[in-house]
């Protein structure tokens, strides 16, 4: 699986096929600041991943005016 992460931008390849959350976990990532793309969709934490996916792991931003 191609794995592109942003802020740093940087790729990586994890063979295998797993969950989002469990990818995830190996990268040491929280779920609640990220947005996880794959095939430019959405996906939530419980989805399925196959090993030939390409996935987009974005940090969320939050703000807004004051």
């Amino acid at each position: 699986m191609k794995i592109e992460l942003r802020n740093p931008t940087r790729t990586l390849e994890i063979p295998g096929a797993m969950s989002v959350q469990k990818l995830l976990n190996k990268l040491d990532v929280n779920s609640a600041s990220v947005l996880v793309i794959c095939d430019g969709t959405l996906v939530p934490t419980d989805a399925f991943l196959q090993d030939d996916a390409v996935v987009e792991i974005r940090n969320v931003i939050s703000g807004g005016a004051g």
